[in-house]
């Protein structure tokens, strides 16, 4: 009898790790050869499984596999596609069912946010309803830190110790210029509604005083005068300013700073670049001379100072999703669980799907300082940890030696297409 294949496939934007994760699923599912058969990947996602184009991981070598988990961004290629509801749109659903019941795939494995989540939990269900024998395993990946049950996230670690690192080493630059050029620097992180990774920027900060000096949360409805007199004082007594802000920055309505009016494939708002807003506000009220930069896929693809212990948990939820199915867990996500700050300990959890389907966890508001600008000591003791480590790539003539797959597509079964 032949045995079940599994699917796995990359959502959303990818990380610096989300391969580290891929690499987790297919090492230990050709581990279990005697009940796993075939581990294939999504083209560009659950797009991929719509349109009935997969790839067989299976001609990959053993040594591109290992590869994987030093290499950044999504190796099977990911996509911002978000399946709506089963009720406004069973047609999907059935059809990646068509597409498994096919290709004899009865492992789901799907790896990314709170959305992501979401449809794996709703294939769970269409499964049921079709009678469908298939076991639906989310992966958790994000950068922006705000899936809830998972003490943190794979993908966020690694960005927290890019923007620390970043910030810390533009803020040498603008001290050692401040007498006679810039004054004012700001560097745009990522997080739309949650701000961990603006509070990641903290850390570059070893005493009170250092930079970043201010942290703009979008926890923090902005008050432009509040943070205009935080500039001038800033300026005033170190001669300089470094200032980290989160690109979902939004005002007391709730407006976002940078709101461009458009909107990506999940519906979210197009923001369009808070730093210069910014930037621009500081000179027209106070003059001084600035200069902003903006993180954007920097941040995420930053593998070659990828945190140690993310590459770990990544790997680790990989693999765990694989184990979680062979036992027979459906519906469910593997967690990183922290048992100790100091020293750092984790293990490994397990939480149902439905309860971390479309949720958000927001950066708690005593890890932001009472003035709204700087993160807290409770904050850096969490944060600490998970930049912690190094993990580098292999080099070779000076620049990270990444792999990149063959992806060999598996022939398709289904005469009718479906279009996306």
């Amino acid at each position: 009898m032949a045995k079940p294949n599994a699917f796995y496939a990359q959502s959303g934007g990818v990380t610096a790790v989300i391969n580290a994760s891929a690499c987790g699923v297919i090492e230990t599912a050709r581990k279990h050869r005697d009940k796993i058969g075939k581990v294939y990947a999504g083209r560009n996602g659950i797009l991929g499984a719509l349109t009935e184009d997969l790839i067989d991981t299976g001609k990959e070598s053993d040594a591109a596999i290992r590869a994987l988990r030093h290499t950044p961004a999504g190796a099977f290629g990911s996509a911002r596609y978000k399946l709506r509801g089963l009720e406004q749109n069973r047609a999907e659903y059935e059809r990646l069912i068509e597409v498994f019941r096919a290709h004899d795939i009865h492992y789901f494995f799907y790896n990314g946010g709170g959305d992501s989540q979401d449809t794996a939990y709703k294939v769970s269900q269409i499964g049921k309803q079709l009678g469908y024998p298939i076991l639906c395993v989310g992966i958790p990946k994000t950068v922006d830190n705000d899936l809830p049950l998972t003490d943190c996230c794979p993908g966020f670690g690694s960005v927290a110790k890019y923007v620390a690192t970043s910030i810390r080493e533009a803020a040498f630059d603008v001290a050692s210029m401040a007498k006679t050029s810039t004054k004012v620097f700001v560097l745009e992180v990522m997080g739309r509604h949650a701000g961990w990774i603006t509070a990641a920027c903290g850390l570059a900060a070893n005493k009170p005083g250092q930079a970043p000096h201010i942290l703009l949360f979008p926890e923090i409805p902005f008050d432009q005068e509040k943070f205009l007199a935080k500039v001038k004082d800033t300026v005033n007594q170190k001669g300089y300013c470094v200032i980290g802000v989160s690109e979902g920055l939004h005002d007391a309505e709730g407006k976002f700073l940078s709101e461009s009016g458009l909107r990506d494939a999940f519906g979210h708002a197009q923001l369009g670049g808070v730093a210069p807003v910014i930037a621009n506000l500081v000179r027209e009220h106070l003059g001084f001379k600035y200069h902003w930069a903006v993180a954007d896929y920097l941040q995420r693809a930053a593998r070659h100072i990828a945190s140690k212990t993310d590459v770990a948990q990544a790997y680790a939820m990989g693999k765990a999703a694989v184990e979680f199915a062979l036992k027979g867990h459906n519906a469910v996500m593997p967690t990183v669980v922290r048992k100790s700050s100091k020293p750092y300990i984790w293990k490994v959890g397990m939480v149902p799907l439905v309860d971390v389907a479309n949720q958000e966890k927001m950066l708690p508001r005593d890890f932001i300082t009472s003035d709204g600008f700087g993160i807290t000591a409770k904050c850096r003791r969490y944060l600490e940890p998970l930049i912690a480590g190094e993990d580098f790539p292999p080099f070779k003539n000076g620049l990270p030696d990444y792999v990149v797959l063959k992806n060999i597509a598996v022939p398709k079964k289904l005469k009718t297409a479906f279009n996306v």
